[in-house]
């Protein structure tokens, strides 16, 4: 029986939460602020600031106060939304295997004219351009821009300056890709522009297709004659608030309703699906209760457990997630979990099972960048080889670009996942004003020893006679009872008296000294 999947969307002045479930249980979750801007797809007429050799890139201007970055390979190399398969004008060949040697050589040889090109031969400083966001603002680092404009529908990509038909790789039954190549041929309707289709479109008809076509073709129409009226730096087309960009990415037929809290959002999705899938009926309820939508559908607590570092797994084993500068390790553990057979058999599960919740992990928390995962040691090498297909089928359910790079026989896998937005924990957490980011605090014996040097510096060469020593509970706690011979050794030393108060609202590592009279 196939599960039931919903959508709920829950907005406010605030923020919008939108929620993917199956069966009830979170597969995607996303969240986006009042006051954010959605950079990720947007189109910008932009103008060159400086071009850097150096590094091969130029520095673009779009308007919002931090320039874009723009390497020559954004420029030189086609690089379409989803990665596909093009269509060059050639005849294909129907087997699978040969359309990826066909790509590898493309790519070699996009390679290659790479290689031989140089940014300042490209493009110059002073020249406008049409470039879009493919990654926000990073720290320092500006948004990441491309030339190569590209809208995604829900079945197609429509890609602005690239001619080229394609089809996902993702779709790998020949029949079927041979099937999708001629309806592809009927949908052109530009030459010089190229149209994909995405995963998604697998098993759809040229009417499905057609409409999203149809769709996409309108804006590719606005954008032209937006960029032919306006005058660098201007933003010529903004990618879809966070509702609007699931419902597009995320809404299949198999969505058995999408639930909104908001009568504003409510009919602004029933008016965008107008036009998104005209003639197309969508169930679309709008939530009454007297509870908050989210609660009352018990979501909460699971989008809580996505900022745990511990994850557990049905059998009682667990994953643990820790984001690192560089990467992200995830270490997998049989923790309570002991099995009924063997040792090997009782990893083979747990690992399988951690596969599974990576991949949802990964999605829940959008994280991107380099990703290292520590499995249970397996000496069987066909629990390996099982193992891996689990990683891969768990991974083909995510719409960001993921890599499986490498598994090792000691069952460390390496993957990449792509990293276009920040991730939901920079979205909604700060780096702690205490702790600066280490993760830890000072533990309260390291804090009390501190207190006591600091006294002792504080009544050194003084002839004040007593000194008031404020510091946290437990660090006041520890001072008059572990350390109350060091104290009073410390008195007698001074020929002094020290006044040890405790104050709640101190930090645990906060030492506060007062000389008195």
């Amino acid at each position: 029986m196939a599960p039931v999947r919903e959508i709920f969307i829950s907005s406010d002045p605030q923020e919008t939460r939108v929620a993917v479930t199956e069966d009830k249980r979170l597969e995607e979750y996303y969240v986006e602020r009042a006051d954010d801007t959605r950079m990720v797809g947007s189109i910008y007429k932009g103008r060159v600031t400086s071009v850097v050799p150096g590094i091969n890139a130029a520095f673009v201007d779009i308007g919002l106060g931090k320039n874009g970055f723009l390497y020559v390979s954004d420029i030189t190399e086609p690089k379409p939304d989803e990665d596909a398969f093009l269509e060059d004008g050639e005849e294909r060949d129907k087997g699978k295997d040969k359309d990826k040697d066909k790509d590898r050589e493309r790519s070699k040889q996009q390679h290659s004219h790479h290689r031989r090109s140089k940014i300042e031969d490209v493009i110059k400083v002073q020249q406008e351009i049409l470039v879009q966001v493919v990654k926000e603002p990073f720290g320092t680092k500006g948004a990441r821009l491309t030339t190569h404009i590209s809208l995604p529908g829900r079945y197609m990509v429509l890609m602005c300056n690239d001619a080229r038909l394609g089809i996902s790789k993702r779709i790998e039954d020949p029949q079927e890709r041979s099937r999708l190549r001629e309806i592809l041929k009927q949908l052109r309707f530009s030459e010089e522009a190229g149209l994909i289709i995405r995963t998604a479109g697998a098993g759809k008809g040229q009417k499905e297709l057609a409409r999203d076509v149809r769709f996409l073709s309108r804006l590719y129409q606005r954008v032209k004659r937006a960029a032919a009226k306006s005058k660098a730096p201007m933003a010529l087309y903004q990618e879809y608030r966070v509702s609007e960009r699931v419902i597009r990415d995320s809404y299949t037929e198999d969505v058995h309703r999408i639930i909104v809290d908001s009568k504003g959002e409510f009919h602004d999705l029933r008016r965008f699906l107008n036009v998104l899938i005209p003639g197309v009926k969508v169930r679309v309820d709008l939530y009454k209760g007297p509870a908050p939508l989210f609660e009352h559908e018990g979501l909460e607590e699971q989008i809580a457990s996505i900022f745990d570092k511990r994850v557990d797994l049905p059998s009682g084993g667990s994953i643990i997630v820790e984001p690192t500068e560089g990467m992200v390790a995830i270490d997998v553990n049989t923790a309570k979990f002991t099995g009924r057979k063997n040792l090997e058999e009782t990893a083979f599960l747990v690992d399988k099972e951690a596969a599974i919740e990576v991949a949802r992990q990964l999605r829940l928390r959008d994280i991107g960048g380099i990703v290292v995962i520590d499995f249970i040691d397996l000496d069987v090498s066909s629990h390996r080889k099982e193992l891996v297909k689990t990683i891969e089928n768990a991974l083909d359910r995510d719409r960001a670009k993921t890599n499986l790079v490498s598994f090792s026989e000691i069952c460390v896998a390496e993957l990449t996942r792509q990293r276009m937005r920040r991730s939901v924990e920079v979205v909604s957490h700060q780096p702690c004003p205490y702790c600066h980011g280490k993760g830890t605090v000072k533990s309260t014996v390291t804090v009390a020893i501190e207190a006591i040097r600091q006294a002792r510096r504080a009544l050194a060469d003084t002839q004040h006679k007593t000194l008031e020593l404020l510091v946290h509970p437990q660090v006041a706690l520890r001072l008059l009872q572990e350390d109350r011979a060091s104290m009073s050794a410390l008195e007698n030393q001074t020929r002094s008296k020290i006044l040890v108060l405790s104050d709640p609202s101190l930090h645990l590592e906060q030492i506060k000294t007062q000389l008195c009279e």
